[in-house]
């Protein structure tokens, strides 16, 4: 009997969708739900928790129960740390060693460009990850005991600081964190958890063992200067653009709670999904402003998704030879190999394709503004889960076009085409030849 056989990139796919349905059953058990919900309801929620998009078709805290919502955050955790991290580690765990197959398997999940260092990746990847969320929780739970009590407000803290790290987006309450969008607190703990686990976790180790901005990697410093400068123009962007909206910062009394609300609504579309003021309220230049960093993403590695803000600035960034006419990206006192820029390119313009696919079934199938349909197909893609508030009344066919969206989101789409694809050697050459552009 012959055995079926994947390639990294198959492989990811397939583990991606077994648990996705494993979560789907268990989240239709009647333990699982205060009431009966939908088989198409359950995938939903399932998919949304394992791609760590947020959206949601359903209350999380108040049609689920305690054990639903725990299998909501053990989806999240799964999908935000990788099912291939989890693999390696109970193989080391087991004291196996950890083959070449098996590296390949790691690097294809965690979007790697070699296999040199995957291992302590993947070890650094576990430490950091359960630190961070535990001490976050910690912090949470001094804001929310003495609002909740000892024990829901442990569970509360527990539950979003797993939710906020993994840039899943899920929250208890159905109003997001939108009672919480002048508390310091709350504000600055959920979008730290966010923008580390959006950053990467090659960068956060890299970091940690270089400890000089000067001695980091290239990609690193892209990162955390990309990271840094959106991040400041998008608050001061949409502080600018929501200023006079009675619906939205123009509702807020103070200019600290104004500030707060810019500087959370600025940060939270790299993929993180919780809200502190009504998104279906915003400008439609906001939402513009907004629909574009959901396309960007958060970093390569990392917990988010998107087309990466690498790929982005890669992008960006080889506009400047191309106008100066030299033939490569310098950035840094490094160059670029065109195997990264044709990559970034690959990545933009397949994602570009599937949102259109995705916004043309849903204009037809939805009966929803199209600003709406645009918005949910891109948060879905960047698995980002702000929605302009459509989401549970998706028809059937809406819910399964989101459903794949959020797979193809997280996944990736070029990692996609890869599973699909049978690798192929060059071995002949044709003649260089010119094509009119522009």
């Amino acid at each position: 009997m012959r055995y079926l056989t994947f390639n990294p990139s198959q492989l990811l796919v397939v583990v991606f969708f077994i648990f996705i349905v494993i979560g789907s059953i268990l989240l239709k058990l009647p333990v699982s739900t205060t009431d009966s919900i939908t088989w198409i309801d359950a995938l939903f929620t399932s998919t949304s928790a394992m791609t760590v998009t947020g959206l949601a078709v359903v209350d999380t805290g108040t049609d689920f129960t305690i054990f639903g919502q725990v299998v909501i955050l053990a989806l999240i955790q799964a999908g935000g740390i990788g099912i291939m991290s989890f693999a390696v580690m109970i193989y080391m765990a087991l004291g196996k060693k950890v083959g070449f197959k098996r590296r390949m398997e790691i690097k294809q999940a965690l979007n790697q460009s070699s296999l040199d260092g995957v291992l302590e990746l993947v070890k650094g990847l576990f430490i950091y990850s359960f630190v961070i969320e535990f001490i976050a929780m910690m912090v949470l739970a001094i804001r929310w005991v003495p609002e909740y009590g000892w024990i829901e407000g442990l569970y509360y803290s527990l539950f979003h600081s797993i939710s906020a790290f993994n840039n899943a987006g899920f929250s208890i309450w159905s109003d997001s964190l939108t009672g919480y969008v002048g508390d310091p607190v709350v504000n600055l703990m959920i979008t730290f958890l966010f923008i580390t686990g959006g950053i990467g976790f090659t960068v956060l180790i890299d970091a940690w063992h270089k400890r000089s901005f000067r001695k980091l990697t290239l990609h690193s410093k892209l990162m955390i200067t990309g990271t840094l400068i959106i991040n400041v123009v998008a608050m001061f962007l949409f502080f600018i653009l929501e200023f006079n909206n009675p619906n939205t910062l123009g509702a807020l009394s103070s200019l600290k709670d104004q500030l707060w609300a810019s500087y959370f609504q600025a940060v939270t579309p790299r993929t993180a999904g919780f809200n502190t003021l009504d998104i279906g309220s915003l400008n439609d230049s906001t939402v513009t402003m907004m629909l574009l960093l959901m396309f960007i993403g958060a970093g390569s590695a990392s917990t988010g998704g998107g087309i990466k803000l690498t790929s982005f600035l890669i992008l960006v960034l080889s506009i400047i030879p191309l106008l100066q006419q030299k033939s490569q990206i310098n950035i840094g006192k490094r160059s670029i190999r065109a195997a990264v820029i044709f990559r970034a390119l690959s990545i933009s313009i397949l994602s570009v394709l599937l949102i259109l696919a995705a916004i043309f079934i849903m204009t037809i199938s939805e009966n929803a503004l199209f600003i709406e349909i645009v918005f949910e197909v891109v948060s879905a893609f960047g698995t980002v889960g702000l929605s302009m508030g459509i989401t549970a009344d998706l028809s059937p066919i809406g819910k399964l076009v989101i459903i794949l969206v959020m797979f193809f989101g997280k996944l990736g789409p070029l990692n996609l085409a890869f599973s699909l694809a049978k690798p192929k050697q060059d071995k002949i050459r044709y003649p260089v030849s010119d094509v009119l552009t522009g």
